[in-house]
């Protein structure tokens, strides 16, 4: 393990020319968005590409929070914040689908008594050899 550890360390490779400086912008309450802004290898800013915006929320449920991290398709910040509310609905939405994709593959993993499956009998559980 720790050798497949130190090999994937050594392959790992910086893409110089897909740099980006990260900034934080918050409301303090409940939106932060980061600006990623293009930059060189030397740290000088990259105006041959477009800046990125990346949404960043915490939702409370009654299961705790939740964080939930969204692209956004902006081209400054203005209109990067103006679009949060409904970059935050479709994250969830997405979440939300993916909940219920999981809850049906784990409710297809259920094993019956008395419907078959993998190992044991038709007749269900019980201890071998005890009868009743």
């Amino acid at each position: 393990m720790a050798q497949q550890d130190s090999d994937e360390i050594d392959a790992l490779k910086i893409d110089t020319t897909a740099l980006y400086r990260e900034e934080s912008i918050t409301d303090t309450r409940s939106a932060t968005i980061k600006r990623l802004t293009p930059v060189d290898v030397e740290g000088n800013d990259d105006s041959s590409r477009a800046m990125l915006f990346i949404g960043d929320t915490t939702l409370m449920t009654q299961m705790g929070p939740i964080p939930v991290q969204f692209p956004i398709e902006a081209t400054d910040l203005k209109s990067a914040f103006e679009l949060f509310p409904d970059g935050v609905k479709e994250a969830v939405q997405k979440l939300q689908e993916r909940a219920q994709e999981m809850a049906r593959e784990e409710s297809q993993r259920i094993v019956v008594p008395g419907q078959g499956g993998q190992g044991g009998s038709p007749m269900g559980g019980g201890m071998p050899g005890l009868s009743r």
